[in-house]
């Protein structure tokens, strides 16, 4: 039930355009018990008026699961890289800042183009290449320990909370992110996916590699499926200096 004479508030920042301008515009809500940032977004949709009483439109942003498994619903919240879905109000300080992911190209207020990750992804291979022409038959089976070992890797949501937090993600470095690398431990380690082992190392060797990362650690303690991530850097970077040092005595 909704309580009238408690009230939230929240500073969103807008952007019509890629070209616009930014801008705030301020809302407040009657106060609900298990308020979340989307439950809000939704409210705010359904009246678009501002705090000033001043009609608007409703703000653009990314959802869809709504339950923390899909990734699209981040969003920087008070400075923070988030999940919009699980940030609940009563845990939040007032006033609510909305920020859209500033490494990023805006599509429109909260709303972000993350297809970056997406190339990075492709850029080092990360798959398991079957041949699907064919029945292959049963995979090869992996022991309860490698499944335990896997499984936090596998968590990844493509939400680029890691990569928002990360410093040195940006235009002049490349970086590649903590996500993509930790996708090549994975696939590495699992016994079909290892056949594009040496590829997937060789590409992060290259600009934007994992020699670009500071080990600032920001991308662990965003991420909001608890991954592993700077074990997989860790891990990962060894697999890449063995193998640069044995291409470098084989020649």
């Amino acid at each position: 039930m909704a309580d009238n004479k408690k009230k939230v508030h929240f500073k969103i920042k807008r952007q019509a355009t890629p070209e616009a301008k930014p801008h705030w515009e301020e809302f407040e809500l009657p106060w609900k018990p298990g308020m979340n940032v989307i439950s809000s977004l939704m409210e705010i949709a359904a009246n678009p008026v501002t705090r000033q009483g001043k009609p608007t439109t409703p703000i653009t942003y990314d959802s869809n699961c709504l339950e923390e498994v899909c990734g699209s619903c981040a969003m920087l919240i008070n400075g923070r890289a988030r999940m919009a879905c699980s940030a609940l109000v009563d845990q939040l300080d007032q006033p609510i800042r909305l920020e859209p992911f500033s490494k990023f190209p805006i599509v429109r207020d909260l709303a972000v183009d993350r297809s970056v990750l997406f190339e990075n992804l492709k850029a080092v291979k990360a798959w398991v290449p079957i041949d699907g022409t064919y029945d292959l038959g049963a995979g090869p089976r992996l022991s309860m320990e490698d499944q335990e070992a896997a499984y936090p890797l596998s968590r990844c949501i493509s939400c680029c909370c890691c990569m928002e937090a990360c410093p040195q993600f940006n235009d002049s470095t490349g970086f590649v992110g903590a996500a993509a690398i930790s996708q090549v431990r994975l696939f590495n380690t699992h016994p079909t996916g290892e056949a594009l082992k040496r590829e997937r190392l060789a590409a992060l060797m290259g600009d934007g590699g994992i020699h670009e990362c500071g080990y600032a650690q920001n991308c662990v303690e965003v991420c909001p499926k608890d991954i592993p991530l700077t074990r997989s850097i860790a891990e990962v970077g060894g697999d890449v200096m063995k193998q640069a040092l044995g291409d470098l005595f084989r020649k």
